[in-house]
């Protein structure tokens, strides 16, 4: 059953086309990959899911429900959420309050029972805090739920934007380049992590990442992104064996990946 569905989107900035007629569909609880080389369009296309962009024509479809339109706090709120491929933290604030930050959707104190100090909002601020930390356990930061988010090593940086997007009790998640940056061990515990993500949590996963032995591994279903249009859409070995996506991304070095 699918859960998002995009319907001939297309985005122009001025004579310039990111992303042209694209249509694809995202089954519950799979993992997705979107792949192209750069310049594809494929943070483009998340930005229009996510409500950053609003598309020039076409249709995004949350759970068969129309989202074009929404600003990105009411995507966030009906279920999408994402990570950044250049990362985006509060460096100053902690751990812990950068995943705070991610539940204010869900909260229902609003700004005056917070500066009233009102014991519901006290009480809703404790609950908020224990699941910012089981978050956190769950990425492996716990320990460091004080520490400046600045601080952070960029591996841990990546797993708390990660926890951040977790906060928002997402139906979707979307993860731009999560491997951006990291060692092979670091790369290995995120695959181990997106896939026990999508278990635990009963998420849709959907990412763009350029690391093949990643994306061969994880992925039930792959689309593919070449000057802004979709060349290609297919299980992992179809696309590893693609002639018309080896030619234009993968090349033949890629092809015996993962």
């Amino acid at each position: 059953m699918s859960i998002l569905e995009v319907q001939n989107l297309t985005k122009q900035f001025g004579g310039l086309t990111a992303n042209q007629n694209i249509s694809m569909t995202f089954e519950q609880n799979s993992i997705t990959a979107v792949i192209g080389p750069n310049g594809a369009g494929k943070t483009t296309f998340f930005n229009m899911i996510t409500g950053v962009y609003q598309p020039t024509s076409g249709s995004i479809l949350l759970e068969n429900k129309k989202i074009n339109g929404f600003k990105p706090h009411d995507v966030s709120k009906r279920g999408i959420a994402r990570t950044f491929q250049n990362i985006r933290l509060f460096d100053e604030m902690s751990v812990i309050e950068n995943v705070l930050v991610g539940m204010h959707t869900h909260l229902r104190a609003g700004i005056l029972g917070t500066l009233f100090n009102r014991p519901g909002v006290r009480k809703e601020e404790f609950h908020a805090e224990v699941d910012a930390y089981q978050l956190l356990e769950y990425v492996g930061l716990a320990p460091f739920l004080n520490e400046k988010a600045m601080n952070l090593s960029y591996g841990a940086q990546r797993r708390l934007e990660i926890a951040r997007a977790l906060a928002a009790k997402p139906k979707v998640i979307l993860l731009d380049e999560p491997a951006a940056g990291m060692n092979p061990k670091e790369t290995s515990n995120l695959t181990q992590l997106i896939k026990k993500m999508r278990e635990e949590f009963n998420l849709t996963v959907i990412l763009i990442e350029h690391d093949m032995k990643l994306v061969m591994e994880i992925s039930e279903h792959i689309f593919v992104l070449d000057h802004g249009e979709k060349i290609a859409e297919g299980k992992p070995e179809e696309i590893r064996n693609n002639e018309k996506v080896i030619e234009a991304y993968l090349g033949s070095g890629a092809v015996h990946a993962g």
